[in-house]
């Protein structure tokens, strides 16, 4: 099992990404990751939210990828936090109900993992808004199983493509779907000149080896 990117939409998204400042690039003065990472890049896809026109163009592409790679869905789910207001509208775009997946139980009342009505046997396509190793992403996809209900795959807009998340897929048998992908980040912010070549070759080498990139 691999992970898929949507090539009509990998260009576009990334660029329309960074053009709002959702997904920012810097070799010289590098982003610290809450990991302890030192990143060249930098993406927060919850900005697009503020962008109607960029905030639609996601929802339409998240549906079309959505009726695309898979044959049933009975429900949406969206991944805490940022997979909330993406997987609302994807929902209500392809008139489904909708449930999202907290990353701990509540401590009071209920104590739901899962906010929403779910039933058994229900095919369900969870909504992420980036994939970095995968690991919170696949909690949701386990704890929606473990409700009894049936994951058919995920769907998320911007992937870094580490070999780990494509490892933790496969491992968890679950399908992923990416709108678009570190590879055609780089390409479209070379061709509006968003980095220079040499630039481009300082990018590169961090994610061949992220936790040691200087």
């Amino acid at each position: 099992m691999s992970i898929k990117i949507m090539e009509a939409t990998a260009g576009p998204i990334a660029s329309k990404l960074m053009e709002i400042g959702a997904i920012k690039l810097s070799h010289e003065k590098p982003f610290t990751w809450s990991s302890g990472w030192k990143s060249p890049i930098y993406c927060d896809n919850r900005l697009s939210l503020s962008y109607p026109d960029v905030r639609s163009y996601i929802k339409r592409c998240l549906a079309q990828a959505i009726r695309e790679n898979f044959t049933k869905v009975d429900a949406i789910a969206g991944v805490a936090t940022a997979g909330v207001p993406q997987g609302a509208l994807v929902a209500e775009e392809l008139q489904l109900p909708f449930v999202y997946v907290r990353p701990k139980p509540k401590d009071h009342g209920m104590e739901n993992l899962i906010e929403g009505k779910v039933e058994k046997g229900q095919s369900i396509v969870l909504i992420e808004d980036l994939i970095s190793t995968g690991g919170s992403s696949l909690k949701a996809a386990t704890a929606l199983r473990e409700a009894g209900t049936i994951v058919a795959g995920m769907v998320a807009i911007f992937t870094y493509g580490f070999d780990t998340a494509e490892k933790n897929f496969e491992k968890e048998n679950v399908n992923l779907v990416c709108l678009s992908d570190f590879t055609h980040l780089l390409q479209e912010a070379l061709k509006k000149k968003f980095i220079t070549e040499e630039q481009l070759i300082y990018i590169k080498a961090w994610r061949l080896d992220p936790a040691n990139w200087k």
